[in-house]
Order: C-alpha cells, then sequence, then structure tokens
C-alpha cells in the first residue's frame, strides 16, 4: 500500500481538503478526508481525477496540418444514389469530404510499425496533457491493398503495444466498415483496407478481448451509418451483452452538469464497471455532417440520430461521436437514452462540422465526453474550452455550461467529460473514490503545478476555471495511471527515445522510403 497525501483533492462530492490516496496494484484502496499527512508522500495542493479521451484515431497525428491549404480534391458526389467513382472537383469549397481524401491517402502508407511509433508518441502527448486512458476509434486494419495481414490483428496490436510503451489505458474499438455508403455500394481502393466481414469481425473481437487486463478494455465501434447495413448492425448488437433491464432509464438524465450531481449528496449512477457487468461498449460517428444528414434522409427517410434511435436499443453502453447536427427532438431523445454524446470541438471546428446543441442537451439531462479525434489539438483544456467557446460565439451570451446546482463553467464541463469519458471507455475512472476488490477505481492521478504563475492567488473555488480558461501553459506536472507514474515534473519517463522513433517513421512516411 502506497499512501500519497493532497491538500485539496476532487472527489466524487467536490473538492476537499486534507486528503489521503492509498493506492494498491494500480488501484484506489482507501481515500481519507481531512486528515493529516503523517507519512504519506505529498502530491501538491490540487490533485484531480486523469481524464478519459473518448475518441481518437491515432495515425492522423502525423498528418495535422497537412491539410490547411485550400486546392482541388475529389470530392463524393453527394447523395449516396451517384455511382461508385463519381465525383465532383472544387477549388473554393474546402470541406470534411475533401480532407478525407487527404487523410486516406496519408492512411493508404501506414504499416505496423508506423503506427506503433506515431500512436506512442501521441499517447505521450495526452498523458503530459491530463488524459489517462483513450478510446481508439481503428479502421485501419489490413494491408493498402486491402489484403488482410497473416495475422488480422497486427495493427491492432501495433495499438495495444503503442499504449504499453507510453503506460496510458487504452479501450481499443476496432472498427466495422462494410460500405461506401448509404446505397451500399462496396469500398473504394482507398477505403479497401478497413474492410471487414461480419464472421471476421467478430473473430477479431474475441482474439482482442482475451488480451485484456486494468488497462486494456475492448469494445465495439460501427463506423458510421453509411458504412455499417442495417444487417450487419444488427448482427454485431446480437453477439454483445445486453444492458441490465432498467439500467439505462436509471442512468438517463445522469450528465445534465454531472459534476454538480456528482458534487452533491444526491446519489448517482457511477460510470459503466467492466468488472461487475461485463458489458461491452458500443461507439459509433453519426450526423457529423449535413451531407451525412441529406443522404440519410435519401435513402433511410429519417436523419441519421433519428433512425438509430428507432432501429437499435440505443443505452448506456453506447457514445455517438459528433451527433452535431440534431433537431430539438433528437436532441432530447438520445439524452434520454443515458448514451454519452463524444464531443470532439477542436476537430469539429477545424473540419468545419457545426456546433453540438449543447445547452438543451445538457438541460435534457444528457451525458457528454472529450475527444481528440483527428488530433490536430491533444489537450483536454483546449478541448472544453473549445466546446464552451463555440457555444458563447453562437449564442452571443457568456458562461453558457452550468447547471442550476453549479455556477463554475470549469468544474462542470471537468466534472461531465470525467463521467462520460469514462462510461464511453467502460472503465472504472474519471473518480478519486476508493473500493474494494475488482470494483476498486483505477488509481489514476493528475497533480498540478501549483506553483505555476497561472495558478498564483486561486484556490479550490476558482482553480478549475483558470485551469480551463486562463492562458495556454500545460499546468498538469505529474501524471499516474493504474498507480504508476508516468509523467513527473512535466516529463515522461520515456519521451526522448520513443519522439525518436516517431521522428524516424514520419520522415520514411514522408519520403516513401
Amino acid at each position: 500500500m502506497t499512501q500519497y497525501f493532497a491538500d485539496n483533492a476532487w472527489l466524487p462530492h467536490g473538492w476537499n481538503a486534507n486528503v489521503r490516496i492509498d493506492t494498491d496494484a494500480g488501484s484506489l484502496r482507501v481515500v481519507t478526508e481531512d486528515v493529516a499527512r503523517e507519512g504519506a508522500e505529498y502530491l501538491g495542493r490540487y490533485v484531480l481525477p486523469g481524464m478519459p479521451n473518448l475518441h481518437s484515431h491515432a495515425f492522423q497525428r502525423a498528418m495535422a496540418g497537412l491539410a490547411e491549404r485550400r486546392g482541388f480534391a475529389l470530392v463524393p458526389e453527394r447523395g449516396d444514389q451517384k455511382a461508385a467513382g463519381h465525383g465532383r472537383t472544387t477549388q473554393n469549397e474546402d470541406s470534411f469530404w475533401t480532407w478525407r481524401e487527404t487523410m486516406y491517402a496519408f492512411a493508404g502508407r501506414i504499416g505496423p510499425d508506423d503506427l506503433r511509433a506515431i500512436a506512442t508518441q501521441l499517447y505521450v502527448e495526452m498523458l503530459k496533457a491530463g488524459y489517462t486512458q483513450v478510446c481508439e476509434f481503428h479502421y485501419l486494419h489490413h494491408q493498402p491493398d486491402g489484403k488482410p495481414y497473416a495475422d488480422p490483428a497486427t495493427m491492432s496490436l501495433a495499438l495495444i503495444e503503442a499504449a504499453r510503451d507510453a503506460g496510458i489505458g487504452l479501450t481499443l474499438l476496432p472498427t466495422l466498415y462494410m460500405t461506401g455508403g448509404f446505397d451500399g455500394r462496396p469500398l473504394s481502393e482507398r477505403q479497401r483496407r478497413f474492410g471487414f466481414d461480419i464472421e471476421g469481425y467478430l473473430r477479431l473481437l474475441e482474439q482482442l478481448r482475451k488480451m485484456e487486463d486494468s488497462t486494456l478494455r475492448v469494445g465495439v465501434a460501427l463506423h458510421s451509418l453509411r458504412a455499417v447495413p442495417e444487417e450487419a448492425m444488427r448482427a454485431v448488437l446480437e453477439a454483445l451483452s445486453p444492458l441490465p433491464a432498467g439500467e439505462g432509464a436509471r442512468r438517463a438524465g445522469a450528465g445534465a452538469g454531472a459534476t454538480n450531481r456528482r458534487c452533491s449528496s444526491e446519489p448517482s449512477p457511477q460510470p459503466l464497471s467492466r468488472w461487475e457487468r461485463g458489458l461491452t461498449p458500443i461507439h459509433i460517428h453519426i450526423a457529423e455532417q449535413i451531407g451525412e444528414v441529406q443522404d440519410c434522409l435519401a435513402l433511410r427517410n429519417a436523419r441519421p440520430v433519428q433512425w438509430l434511435l428507432d432501429h437499435a436499443s440505443v443505452d448506456a453502453r453506447w457514445c455517438l461521436v459528433h451527433a452535431t447536427h440534431m433537431t430539438s427532438e433528437e436532441t432530447r431523445q438520445l439524452a434520454e437514452t443515458g448514451a454519452v454524446a463524444g464531443l470532439c470541438p477542436t476537430t469539429e471546428a477545424n473540419l468545419g462540422d457545426g456546433l453540438f446543441p449543447l445547452r438543451a442537451y445538457l438541460d435534457a439531462g444528457g451525458v457528454i465526453g472529450i475527444g481528440s479525434d483527428s488530433q490536430i489539438s491533444v489537450s483536454p483544456v483546449e478541448e472544453l474550452r473549445w466546446l464552451e467557446y463555440g457555444q458563447r460565439l453562437a449564442t452571443r451570451h457568456r458562461n453558457i455550461a452550468v447547471s442550476e446546482s453549479s455556477n463554475s463553467v470549469g468544474e462542470t464541463l471537468w466534472g461531465d467529460a470525467l463521467y462520460g469519458g469514462a462510461q464511453a471507455a467502460g472503465v472504472d475512472i474519471g473518480m478519486i473514490e476508493a473500493g474494494d476488490g475488482d470494483g476498486a477505481a483505477r488509481a489514476d492521478l493528475l497533480v498540478l503545478d501549483h506553483d505555476a504563475p497561472l495558478l498564483s492567488a486561486r484556490n479550490v473555488e476558482n482553480v478549475l476555471d483558470t485551469f480551463l480558461f486562463a492562458g495556454n501553459a500545460n499546468l498538469v506536472r505529474h501524471v499516474m495511471v493504474n498507480g504508476d507514474w508516468m509523467v513527473r515534473d512535466f516529463c515522461h519517463r520515456d519521451e526522448a527515445r520513443i519522439a525518436a522513433r516517431y521522428r524516424a517513421a514520419v520522415e520514411r512516411l514522408a519520403t516513401g522510403t
């Protein structure tokens, strides 16, 4: 048993002073408030739970910044009833679809060694920023020509090794990707390495699940409604464990300012525990682009979120990534399911996606979490800052993400993202709370740099607001994952070697050698 002491720690009911935290075998065993330090190791003035990152495409870290010039690009014809291969060119209308062509070209060059090098560097950057778990939405399954590797899990294993090299928790989400559009067209040449049939996909899941441990969780990702036919979706969902009766309804509404619920005496459901329930997280891209909504309406006679709610038992296992374009009714219905809306504000801004209806969703009790997605930014601070600032720009008002029980935007957003991120990851993290046996929360801690000028003259009333909304200096000094210190004094334990390997891999990709 190792004992630590914090002047202030963020517990399920909010900030508490003079907190002793006892860890053992990677878990939080005893958390005691209002006690003397005695012989415990002193951590600092402010200690937070580690933040989950609920949406990541690791390989895109190496192409961040390479799609910021306007130019001609082949854009898929809007309307998936068009024949495969048709398209149009544009000079002045760069969009998600033009960016996607750049991404496909880059993805086509990456092999398993490249992926491991890129992902390890990314995961180090995540740890240093305060992320301690990442949900990796993984679809680079096969060789660039679409032929499977001898071991179909080769690229998945590269990500698992990357997470272990870096020391971050990983929720691996092997992605089912079968068609090139709502009309069922075959995958394009550039998409072929993404494809799996249902039987092969389920075998991959079975193989990877045997590797699960305290820092590895394996879930399911359906790439999107346009890439997964209805029959395939049903077949995969039928292979998963259902949520216990009544659990979805119990959890609905838990995210309406989840930090405020968790910072009060009111009982609230905890994030899904894989040890207690053995449930599988289910993630899907949905309603990110207006074009996607239009195509779904044209071919399925419903908007994407509405269609999913009507055709699947969406519940607390689910994470709907982006869900940017929803009607007020879709917003209310999604909130009622207890599912997580996976928001990636920096990527959504970079791609020109649009703004999520945050205030209406929170008012309806919706659960949210954040992700770095395309890795244009790797910072929970920037994701949460953009989430709030986008709403301010749209409404021309300030301090949007607050609730009746808390008027702090920083506390509301940080707490909501902890809660929803842990639920989406399917891991007991995002809280500093004692437990016994397999039900104990994993020991993931962040220690803020209380000597930083930005935190001068701050206290528990305003430290989280300052952390999220003041300046750009990294304030995360130490990071613990699974009871081990991965970052000390802002430095990862192996960052020089990992960075050198990353540079070599990216240079090979750039030169084609």
